[in-house]
């Protein structure tokens, strides 16, 4: 047969063309090696292995590394497990290997192996973020049977891995980072994490699509999987978990960049509405929920006459299917006449609004900009929106209003929901049904 050396994609003549990756002269004539029938013809027996009833297990309390970044351990659900396997995935330049250095310096006796840096870079970028680093174990290294030798020898508690894209194995046929290389390596680097104990955190390159490359391989095989975000020309990281074998995959970290590094931010709403000038019409201040966190940002909306037959409708850190969605509604159920105006939506310093608690906040600062009526500083908004207009109550009523109360806002609108929950003595909160009448008295 024949084989791409770069995605693995199998053919049964050559072509000069990968037509699933796209790459060319990587195709290349393998031989079939003619594997044994699954049926037992050598006459042997194999006696049935041992089971043990769950019940029978004693639970034991596992003791977790904990960093000196609570962000991070609020993410991996309390500190690394000892023998986890983390995959850590990210635009290029978003701060992954920031992350991983600062990781390793907050890990006595951590071992970091670099396939892409020397070991002279990675002090220089160790000394400009002004990290301790007595005690951190480097390696530059890409040839895999070498790094699991030494992960043998050195003993570590923690390994990092910057990437798997750059490491290769002897035993696999291929360039590095392709399929078959990437799963090969992550298998082995798994028996290793497991067999000795040891916490290993993999650093690996993102697609186009916003995706760990090796079309899922990696994220199957790891324990944890984590994903920076953020955008490159604002301060904010998100840290978000994918995947956790030993946590909630709700809890997010939030980080500043600056020139120490990524810093813990343990009041983000404060910091987003720190810049928020005087009130303005189309402003208007939401509460989303990440995880078991709270966040309140602001909703901008500007409204301006088309210059052309078709109205532009344009979103930042907002779904624009769902604003066409919100447009309909406002247009249908609440008379706004939208079609000869073009709507422009931003959600301030890059954070992304994807849960249904923004709709109400979205239609609200569309008619307010509509109405060129300003709203206030002081008031939040959060409810998600359906096509009949009508206004539906959202999860942690509670625990959003009372991080409005700390951040000083007097009035809240929402809907309170069939059950009524969420009082508040500090708060006004107003209790809607419909967008229609909202915006009627707005």
């Amino acid at each position: 047969m024949f084989a791409c050396s770069h995605c693995g994609a199998q053919y049964q003549k050559w072509v000069g063309r990968c037509l699933e990756c796209g790459k060319w002269g990587t195709i290349a004539e393998q031989a079939l090696n003619e594997k044994p029938s699954p049926s037992n013809k050598s006459g042997k027996t194999f006696a049935a292995a041992k089971t043990i009833k769950l019940s029978d297990i004693q639970s034991t309390q596992v003791q977790r590394m904990q960093t000196k970044s609570n962000e991070l351990n609020r993410v991996l659900g309390g500190g690394l497990v000892p023998g986890s396997f983390i995959l850590l995935g990210g635009e290029p330049g978003i701060g992954k290997s920031t992350l991983s250095i600062q990781i390793a310096s907050m890990i006595p006796q951590c071992l970091y192996i670099s396939g892409e840096e020397s070991v002279e870079q990675i002090k220089l970028r160790a000394d400009r973020l002004k990290l301790e680093t007595s005690t951190l174990h480097l390696l530059n290294e890409t040839h895999l049977e070498t790094i699991l030798a030494t992960i043998d020898a050195v003993k570590s508690p923690l390994v990092i891995i910057d990437s798997i894209q750059t490491m290769y194995t002897s035993e696999v046929d291929g360039e590095p980072g392709n399929v078959s290389q990437l799963r090969a390596c992550a298998v082995k680097l798994l028996e290793a994490a497991k067999s000795t104990n040891t916490a290993i955190v993999l650093i690996g390159h993102v697609t186009k699509d916003g995706t760990v490359a090796g079309p899922r391989t990696l994220e199957h095989l790891v324990d944890t999987v984590l994903y920076l975000e953020g955008d490159r020309y604002h301060d904010i990281r998100i840290l978000r978990t994918v995947k956790n074998r030993f946590g909630s995959t709700d809890e997010v970290g939030m980080f500043e960049m600056n020139e120490n590094g990524l810093i813990d931010v343990a009041n983000p709403s404060a910091m987003l509405l720190a810049e928020r000038g005087d009130t303005m019409p189309g402003s208007v201040v939401t509460c989303l929920t990440e995880g078991t966190r709270s966040l309140l940002v602001e909703v901008q909306a500007l409204i301006t006459k088309t210059s052309f037959g078709y109205p532009v409708r344009k979103a930042s850190g907002f779904d624009l299917n769902r604003l066409h969605v919100l447009i309909a509604v406002l247009q249908r159920r609440a008379a706004l006449n939208l079609a000869q105006y073009d709507v422009h939506i931003n959600i301030v310093g890059g954070v992304v609004a994807d849960e249904p608690a923004a709709d109400l906040a979205i239609c609200l600062a569309i008619a307010s900009a509509y109405k060129d009526k300003a709203l206030g500083n002081d008031l939040a908004v959060f409810g998600e929106v359906g096509l009949g207009g009508e206004i539906r109550s959202v999860r942690f009523l509670e625990k959003r209003i009372k991080e409005c109360e700390n951040l000083g806002m007097k009035r809240i609108i929402t809907t309170l929901g069939p059950k009524g929950h969420g009082e508040s003595k500090k708060v006004k909160i107003i209790n809607v049904k419909n967008i229609d009448e909202l915006i009627k008295h707005t």
